[in-house]
């Protein structure tokens, strides 16, 4: 397993969990911790024992309180480019990895926090949890993908808004707004995404990597194009083991044992 100085990341039965841990910088993202995420999704991606990620972070104040503004100040705009040419890929990654990934929002989220939560595939936030794109407040704006996830997530007028006032919102309105799935307790926060986890990870593999590239794709296309990737994803999980066992086990009665093949 790789080595990180500025996240943990351990994996225990079929969840890998990646903390951010820059508690003194409230986990904000530098390169170097965009380039660990980066290592360790790539881990979790080609490690089979792997079905699923929580993402979260160290210390409890933060899950990332944004990008690291000291590397942004000194920046050039070649070098500016170039961060967030980084980060929009490693949040790619995490968008596009294959298996669930669950961010547990446990304070603050902002900025590239906010971004970070977006690219994950469900998002479960503690009470105390808040969200925010603050950017426009310090001369720039999103740049790991805000501009395009958020209004997917929430649509173009509560996106805007957000940005554009750069105003924090609570988990509750969050929640309110389709920003996050659910509010929990914040002791109850990682049990909960690993619940909701394990009740993924319980499917067939394949027919849940393939469900989650149609509904991604999808939106990026019109809706025939979107429904002729669904028929041909339909198609492909025909073809599978899993389906034989699946439909085999609930013929049957009894649980299926999928083997992701």
């Amino acid at each position: 397993m790789p080595d990180f100085e500025n996240l943990s990341y351990r994996k225990s039965g079929a969840i890998a969990t990646l903390t951010i841990d820059r508690p003194k910088a409230l986990n904000a993202l530098n390169q170097a911790t965009l380039a660990e995420i980066q290592r360790a999704m790539q881990d979790a991606a080609s490690d089979p024992s792997v079905h699923g990620v929580i993402v979260t972070g160290a210390g409890g104040k933060a899950f990332v309180a944004g990008a690291d503004i000291t590397e942004i100040a000194s920046a050039s705009p070649q070098e500016a480019q170039a961060f967030t040419r980084h980060g929009q890929a490693v949040f790619d990654l995490v968008e596009t990895l294959g298996k669930p990934v669950i961010a547990a929002v446990n304070g603050y989220a902002l900025g590239g926090g906010c971004e970070l939560a977006m690219a994950c595939t469900l998002r479960i936030a503690a009470e105390n949890a808040s969200f925010g794109q603050p950017e426009v407040k310090l001369g720039v704006m999103p740049g790991f993908g805000g501009t395009q996830r958020l209004p997917r997530l929430v649509g173009k007028g509560p996106a805007m808004q957000i940005i554009l006032t750069a105003e924090n919102i609570d988990a509750r309105e969050a929640h309110r707004i389709g920003l996050v799935n659910e509010v929990v307790e914040p002791a109850r926060l990682m049990t909960r995404a690993e619940e909701i986890l394990l009740r993924i990870i319980a499917n067939a593999p394949l027919a849940v990597r393939l469900a989650m590239e149609a509904v991604n794709h999808g939106l990026d296309a019109g809706q025939a194009q979107g429904l002729a990737l669904e028929s041909v994803s339909f198609a492909l999980c025909a073809g599978t083991e899993d389906k034989r066992e699946g439909t085999t086990a609930f013929l049957e009665r009894r649980p299926p044992r999928f083997s992701g093949r």
